[in-house]
């Protein structure tokens, strides 16, 4: 079994300030980094260090070399990744002294995807495999329609959140793994209320497993196995870039080699602890040996 994820592919340009820039404002930066990013990339990379194999498809452009590289020194499977001539998306990524982060992404090759090259991707996969979208790439309902008539189970991270989103065929979506932000949006409630908006979820997607990620508060798990949480490991806190990818990619990758979902949330928990006390995206994700070695302070709330 392993992952197919049809995910973006960005040239990630990091610049360190501190702090976010006010609109009508210039400010210098404390320095600049160059990294491969987009979401699609660092969760396939997350997925392959915890020891899955990965499909990978999406698109790059002509620029995008570094990132196939990437993916594929990762043990990522790049055969299927198409080369645009629209150049490789890209995000401007600003991170602050408390290692928070804004980021504009640019789609670019990212929005060049067709329903046949869906379709041909798509013949590659097996019983079992678990076919990941998330929102950066074009075609998220085809994918997630085609994928549904192949039988195949669906993981949606819906980020980031347009209006468009609200009509996608989420009802064929075996799990949603999202955050309390996105979670807030899909619901209408408020960030905070995190019960309650696991609560709405369930009740609009009945079908549908649910992971939310809540900040420091940790995580929480509603679904045929119940309900879960897991707290947050206290680290230093580095860059939050690419966080929320490492948990996702861990925690399908740790749902593909069958754990239990207790144990899928603390591996992955673990694993984003980690990326968050370094820097960068893809670059900080830990191996699965480390995640299981790690010895964390958990939070309590």
């Amino acid at each position: 079994m392993k992952l197919v994820n049809f995910g973006s592919l960005n040239i990630d340009k990091v610049y360190r300030i501190p702090r976010f820039v006010r609109p009508g404002e210039t400010i210098l930066a404390d320095g600049y980094q160059c990294f491969a990013g987009g979401k699609g990339l660092n969760q396939s990379i997350a997925a392959a260090r915890a020891g899955v194999q990965v499909l990978h498809a999406g698109a790059v452009g002509l620029d995008g070399e570094m990132l196939l590289r990437t993916l594929a020194d990762n043990g990522v499977d790049v055969s299927h990744i198409l080369t645009s001539q629209t150049a490789t998306g890209h995000a401007v990524i600003q991170v602050d002294s408390d290692g928070q982060n804004c980021i504009i992404v640019l789609g670019g090759a990212n929005r060049e995807l067709s329903q046949p090259y869906v379709d041909e991707t798509l013949k590659f996969c097996d019983p079992g495999d678990i076919v990941l979208v998330q929102n950066e790439t074009s075609l998220v309902p085809y994918i997630i329609q085609r994928a549904y008539e192949w039988g195949l189970k669906i993981a949606f991270n819906p980020s980031p959140i347009d209006e468009a989103l609200f009509s996608y065929p989420l009802e064929y979506v075996n799990w949603l793994i999202l955050n309390e932000v996105e979670g807030a949006q899909l619901t209408g409630l408020h960030r905070t209320e995190d019960t309650a908006v696991l609560q709405a979820l369930q009740k609009k997607y009945p079908q549908a497993e649910f992971v939310l990620t809540v900040g420091e508060r940790g995580v929480l798990y509603a679904g045929k196995e119940g309900c879960h949480a897991h707290p947050s490991c206290n680290v230093p806190v580095i860059d939050t870039t690419g966080a929320g990818d490492t948990f996702c990619g861990y925690f399908l990758a740790c749902t593909l080699q069958s754990m239990e979902v207790e144990k899928c949330l603390e591996l992955a928990s673990k694993a984003a602890a980690i990326a968050i006390s370094r820097p960068g995206a893809s670059a900080s994700i830990p191996k699965m040996d480390e995640v299981i070695s790690f010895s964390p302070v958990y939070r309590t709330f």
